[in-house]
């Protein structure tokens, strides 16, 4: 009797490790197909944008987030319009370096040192990127409509988007790394995309980016996020980076 429930949870055991590595292979090969067509569709989005082909359906958006009768008054009551400021502000340089700070912060405490270190490469990596992209493409902002906030730069890709994209989307990417709990793991990405994706339609509602700026944006800063996630997972296997399984371990 003891023999047989001996062989019984070893099966259980090797099935639920088959399982496991079909998870990761399944998980990779995700990461793999974000990053592909993150980069397939910025390359089509700003072939597009340079050929002038997306230009009248950027016009038209922009127009409809506006009052017919006096386009310096964004639709909706005036508490939406304040909203729309203080989604923008969570891609604001400012406070993405809070976030990140705070990030970091809870790493070392944790113990993630090394995956501290990749964090604080990855982040200010992407946003370097954001920063040269936007120097090359130049495009011109809106002029459709008064700004409803104070621009500094070009406008394609949107720099809000992509930063926000990039800041939130890696460090939740590595923070779910190193978190076994798929119900947190759960959470950080559900919370990361919807910081992203409110930051990239105030742009637009305030009036200081096309719509396919807010695209581009979104795209590349989600590459960026896979190119790091897939990143981090190839040097934990490698005993580079502290992996999910060390989290017990943690005090």
């Amino acid at each position: 009797m003891k023999h047989h429930e001996k062989i019984g949870r070893v099966g259980r055991q090797s099935l639920s490790i088959l399982a496991r590595l079909g998870r990761q292979e399944l998980a990779t090969l995700l990461g793999i197909a974000v990053l592909s067509g993150g980069i397939w569709g910025f390359i089509a989005l700003a072939d597009e944008v340079i050929e002038g082909g997306t230009q009248s359906i950027d016009e038209s958006l922009l127009l409809a987030l506006r009052n017919p009768a006096d386009l310096s008054d964004p639709i909706g009551p005036g508490w939406v319009e304040e909203m729309g400021r203080d989604f923008t502000a969570l891609g604001g340089v400012g406070v993405l370096v809070l976030i990140m700070l705070g990030a970091l912060g809870y790493l070392l405490l944790a113990r993630r040192y090394r995956a501290a270190l990749f964090a604080s490469i990855a982040v200010p990596g992407g946003i370097l990127l954001s920063t040269v992209m936007k120097m090359g493409f130049d495009r011109p902002r809106p002029d459709l409509v008064p700004h409803e906030a104070m621009v500094y730069t070009a406008s394609f890709p949107s720099g809000h988007s992509m930063m926000s994209a990039v800041t939130y989307l890696t460090l939740a990417a590595l923070l779910i790394r190193v978190q076994p709990a798929l119900r947190l793991k759960a959470y950080l990405l559900i919370l990361a995309i919807l910081l992203t994706l409110l930051v990239g339609m105030s742009r637009v509602y305030l009036g200081v980016h096309w719509p396919t700026d807010v695209l581009a944006g979104w795209t590349a800063g989600a590459s960026w996020a896979a190119l790091c996630w897939i990143v981090m997972r190839w040097m934990q296997r490698r005993g580079q980076v502290e992996s999910e399984e060390s989290w017990s371990g943690t005090e």
